[in-house]
């Protein structure tokens, strides 16, 4: 019996030694794959696709730009490309130009669909995977100096058989009849901007006021002004004297030529000591570009809290 135990110990040893012979060890979990990260820089909306960059520029060195598409999904997406022409009003909303009924205010948008080309205009996309599309400008050679604007559009296509009809919207079934099918179409534009020749432009900032939102949270109401024939684009820091870090910022604000003011409520980070907002508090308001010269303040406002 002691013998075939010491020759059982010492097969099991050898065993144990043999290549490929491996002891059996508990794994770790494996992690749950990471989903990809949109690319950084870009934008995103209520659908599944963002674009980049944010914003393009075409001038006289640059005729040809190329927009990004990124299908942050897990399926494959189909995606409309257009290019239209918009309008922004005097809070920073843009709505087509086509909807706007007054000629005079039509008149000031200077409109750049009519000579940009782009290409695909429809692109399939699957998920997590990004697409190029080019945007070309063709300008006219009696074109006045000035800058021109349009908007490159990605509006998803819905499958086949989307969405739900009036009925099935209601909560009710109609087993005959026509039926009219409800299917949303989400999108995101970013502006195309062509600016020809020279251009200037001068902003400011006035209306400095501490006011309350509906949710009860505080914000800085500002009105941006605007003279010149470049759109202003930058990003809003209001410091307070004493604190470390800012009350509030916001970035990406931009007024179009087509107003010559802006209003912007910028509210003020949660947390933030309400003595830093106070009446006699003295705030400074800086907005810097992000445009044609970045890193160039241009308004700087001193206020004080009333």
């Amino acid at each position: 019996m002691r013998r075939n135990a010491k020759t059982g110990m010492v097969l099991a040893l050898a065993l144990a030694a043999l290549p490929g012979v491996v002891k059996a060890q508990a794994q770790p979990a494996a992690k749950p794959a990471e989903a990809p990260k949109p690319p950084e820089g870009s934008v995103g909306g209520m659908g599944d696709i963002n674009l980049y960059p944010k914003r393009v520029v075409i001038d006289a060195r640059n005729r040809v730009a190329s927009i990004g598409l990124y299908n942050r999904a897990t399926s494959t997406g189909d995606y409309d490309i257009t290019l239209g022409d918009m309008m922004m009003q005097g809070d920073g909303r843009l709505v087509d130009l086509a909807s706007v009924a007054d000629p005079a205010a039509r008149a000031r948008v200077k409109a750049a669909s009519g000579f940009l080309r782009w290409s695909p205009h429809r692109v399939t996309l699957p998920g997590s995977e990004a697409q190029m599309v080019r945007v070309m400008a063709h300008l006219p050679p009696d074109l006045p100096p000035g800058e021109y604007r349009a908007h490159f559009s990605a509006i998803a296509v819905p499958p086949d058989g989307a969405g739900l009809t009036i009925e099935q919207a209601a909560g009710q079934q109609q087993a005959n009849g026509v039926g009219v099918r409800i299917v949303p179409r989400f999108g995101i534009s970013i502006p195309v901007i062509v600016r020809v020749g020279e251009t200037t432009l001068t902003t400011g900032l006035t209306g400095l006021a501490v006011v309350t939102q509906p949710g009860g949270g505080k914000a800085l109401a500002l009105t941006i002004t605007r003279q010149g024939t470049r759109s202003a684009f930058g990003d809003i820091v209001i410091s307070a004297a004493g604190a470390k870090a800012p009350l509030a910022e916001v970035r990406g604000i931009g007024v179009y030529p087509e107003i010559d003011a802006r209003q912007v409520q910028i509210p003020i980070a949660a947390g933030t000591d309400p003595k830093l907002y106070a009446p006699g508090a003295r705030l400074t308001v800086t907005y810097t570009d992000d445009d044609f010269a970045p890193g160039k303040v241009l308004a700087r406002q001193e206020f004080t809290v009333p």
